[in-house]
């Protein structure tokens, strides 16, 4: 007996070396990616078109697994793999009967089945019975119960190419498999015994008539109560179309990418978030051009941990290049850096929120920047200039700080950013002379409501976490405060009063040539960034940040978790006041001499810096800022060094406004600026009046009227008189043309009405005309 004994194992052994089991390999298996709740986003199907979800027993309804073992084999957990009892019984049944009354495979059986499935199909041959028999017997010495039956609840057919327990659940139920109700467990029990004839989504009566042999069996065994199963017995049977899940599928395809041996990749999105959003963006731009594609990512500001990422309007549409992630693609930023630039020069302490600036055309060696809607604002505040997107100062300020080092600021915070071959930082990068990626654009802004620390945005939880400094707490506050103080468009400055809406820092851009529009946006749990355009790169005239990106910018906001805290202001650091300052000289009132202080400003400073106002760059203007001179006390005209003796000296001071911000200025205002004329006894010391220019062309104040009989625009032909410098012509505030010294410009005046013409000398010689067009 114990040779015998001896004689089987080695046998048995010697089977099991000849014909090892056909345990599966993972790799190449396919994968699921998750929400960070679980819920399944994208599906990747293995190497056949099989998809599934892998699972573990406790992540499994109980009921279900009462079900299965109920149902399928009482005595699984008892056995070796063959329960002879119950193949007698099959076999009784059979022979009695001349046909299958009840199958005698155990769920080992099952498994050695489903992990080597007859080559002809036949998989109720005596042949292929004691093939399973003998891979059951295999399995069972090889592997424990639990594994198993976890082989099983991966990899049981239900139904087209869904294999497993977990997937089946997602797929037709939409629920994790841990959710089951008694129905649900029942019918998923049956269901791989005829996934094809029992698919609840093709065949519900069927499918319902086979739940209900579950449940009968369930009640007879005492294994549910009555109740319980007189309750399942009522539900419906609903199940959803079977299409594996296809949602943040840029995302997942980047996660895949980057883990790709794993089978289940938890994302930190949030799953119910993230399908509104998709559809919402598909929705939105539905109607935009052909090859308009679209890109919207939502970060959580405590984690950085991303909750929401469309990488395109709608993946697959090979008309919008659908397959083109442009979340992480590099894209011309436009003007979105500027709130950055801004924060850096009040940390340098070269302006605070109030400091005046001028908008103006400039010059800056070969680089003459204008603003996106090509007219001039003159005198503005830097709060002002960085709510309205203005591009001048904004290339005046860079100019100052440092375009190398502006560069090398963001991309120690984060902010990679991408130049063209041999090109290095310059001042266009502010106007988007650059390239950058929504995802490290959304991560700096994010500073603004993180204390001035950027990081890199996390799409799994386990990500490192990568925080760099971009602004101090201060600069960062006075940069949120002057974003969140600009009212949405349509809405009233007080929007925010009564505590109605969540505060947001937002910002657009717009590239060059219309290719990339941009809306960025922080509240003080979430950041969001929304970018659409062409991802190959094509113009879409007319399209522009404001109006394309912006409003999904605030739908997507407005639909974020909000507490009471989001619509509060915050209170600045310590380190942050608000003072009282005087234009033009840009600092604080001086008490011995209120005549310097024209206009009053409440600006937000850092450290209790409070910086004047730039000096002027060209030599050829005069010195903004507080200019001191002698005065004749009796006729108050100007002294010099050299004047006769008679004169009875006062000292006097006027306060100077940059010499480009004139055009702009009241008459009272520049009159105010002025110096008192040179008394003629005095030697001139260079401080007279500077060059003035005069227009040639038109008679201010004209009235101008086209031919009789003509229907084309007026033509006119102007030019400037008194500068050899470059000469900038502005028709209404708008650009209109350059000229240098007397060279003529011609223009067409095609609009009726009144119109100013201006001419604005490099030097800060300008002059202006008014005149009329009749209809």
């Amino acid at each position: 007996m114990a040779l015998a004994g001896l004689v089987l194992a080695i046998a048995a052994m010697g089977l099991d070396l000849a014909f090892p089991l056909p345990l599966p390999d993972t790799r190449g298996e396919g994968a699921v990616v998750l929400a960070r709740d679980g819920t399944p986003l994208r599906a990747f199907a293995d190497r056949d078109g099989v998809w599934r979800d892998p699972t573990t027993l406790e992540g499994v309804s109980p009921m279900y697994l009462q079900a299965l073992t109920t149902y399928e084999d009482r005595w699984f957990w008892k056995h070796a793999g063959i329960n002879p009892f119950a193949l007698a019984r099959a076999g009784w049944q059979w022979a009695r009967h001349g046909r299958v009354v009840s199958g005698g495979s155990t769920l080992t059986m099952q498994v050695a089945r489903i992990l080597e499935p007859p080559a002809n199909g036949r998989t109720r041959s005596p042949w292929a019975k004691l093939r399973q028999m003998g891979r059951a017997l295999q399995l069972e010495a090889h592997l424990s119960k639990r594994e198993i039956l976890t082989l099983y609840l991966d990899r049981a057919p239900f139904g087209g190419t869904v294999q497993g327990v977990q997937a089946a659940s997602w797929a037709y139920l939409g629920k994790p498999a841990s959710q089951l109700s008694h129905a649900e467990a029942a019918l998923l029990t049956v269901l791989p015994q005829s996934p094809s004839r029992l698919r609840p989504d093709r065949e519900p009566e069927r499918a319902r008539i086979a739940r209900d042999k579950v449940l009968a069996r369930m009640a007879s065994s005492g294994t549910w109560s009555a109740e319980d199963v007189r309750d399942a017995r009522m539900e419906p049977v609903v199940a959803r179309s079977l299409e594996p899940p296809v949602h943040a599928a840029l995302l997942a395809q980047r996660l895949r990418a980057e883990s790709p041996n794993a089978a289940r990749l938890r994302s930190t999105l949030d799953g119910d978030l993230q399908r509104m959003l998709e559809d919402r963006v598909a929705r939105y731009f539905s109607d935009l051009p052909e090859r308009t594609s679209a890109a919207l990512l939502v970060v959580d500001n405590a984690s950085l941990e991303a909750r929401a990422y469309v990488g395109s309007v709608t993946f697959g549409d090979a008309a919008r290049l659908g397959h083109v992630d442009m979340v992480k693609a590099w894209r011309s930023p436009g003007s979105t850096l500027k709130p950055f630039l801004y924060g850096l020069a009040i940390d340098d302490g070269l302006i605070h929120s109030e400091s005046l600036l001028i908008d103006a055309p400039q010059s800056f060696g070969d680089y003459r920047p204008g603003n996106f809607d090509m007219a001039f604002n003159g005198p503005v505040s830097a709060s002002e200039a960085l709510r309205l997107s203005l591009n001048v100062p904004a290339v005046d300020l860079l100019d100052r700080v440092g375009p190398s080092r502006f560069a090398a600021r963001l991309e120690n915070a984060g902010i990679a950013l991408k130049w063209p071959d041999g090109a290095k930082p310059n001042l266009s990068m502010i106007l988007g002379g650059t390239g950058a990626r929504l995802e490290d654009l959304v991560g700096a802004y994010a500073a603004l409501n993180r204390d001035g620390i950027a990081g890199r945005v996390r799409y799994r939880a386990d990500a490192p976490r990568v925080d760099r400094r971009l602004l101090s707490p201060g600069a960062a506050w006075i940069v949120r405060q002057i974003l969140e103080d600009h009212p949405r468009p349509g809405t009233a400055a007080d929007t925010f009063a009564n505590g109605s809406r969540m505060r947001v820092a937002w910002k657009t851009g717009t590239s060059y040539g219309y290719r990339d529009a941009w809306a960025l946006g922080s509240t003080r749990r979430y950041t969001v960034g929304v970018w659409v355009g062409r991802p190959d790169g094509t113009p879409m005239p007319g399209q522009y940040g404001a109006m394309t990106a912006l409003p999904l910018l605030f739908e997507t906001i407005d639909s974020l978790p909000t507490t009471p805290g989001d619509t509060m202001p915050r209170p600045p650091p310590a380190n942050v006041a608000q003072v009282d300052v005087c234009w033009p000289l840009g600092i604080a009132p001086d008490p011995d001499a209120p005549q310097l202080c024209r206009k009053h400003k409440n600006a937000w400073v850092l450290d209790g810096v409070v910086p004047p106002t730039f000096p002027e760059r060209d030599a050829r203007l005069w010195s903004a800022g507080r200019e001191r001179f002698d005065v004749d006390a009796r006729s108050g005209l100007r002294l010099t060094a050299e004047c006769s003796a008679a004169h009875e000296r006062r000292s006097e001071a006027v306060a100077r406004w940059p010499a480009l911000a004139a055009p702009w200025l009241p008459a009272d205002l520049r009159s105010a600026a002025q110096l008192p004329a040179r008394a003629p006894d005095c030697v001139p010391d260079g401080r007279d009046a500077m060059e003035s220019l005069r227009i040639e062309g038109i008679v201010d104040r004209a009235t101008l009227a086209r031919p009789p009989n003509r229907t084309t625009p007026l033509k006119l032909s102007v030019r400037a008189l008194g500068s050899e410098a470059r000469i900038r012509w502005l028709l209404d505030g708008r650009l209109l043309a350059e000229s240098s010294g007397t060279a003529s410009i011609d223009f067409d005046l095609a609009q009726a009405g009144a119109h100013t013409l201006t001419a604005l000398a490099e030097t800060g010689a300008w002059a202006s005309i008014g005149f009329s067009v009749l209809r």
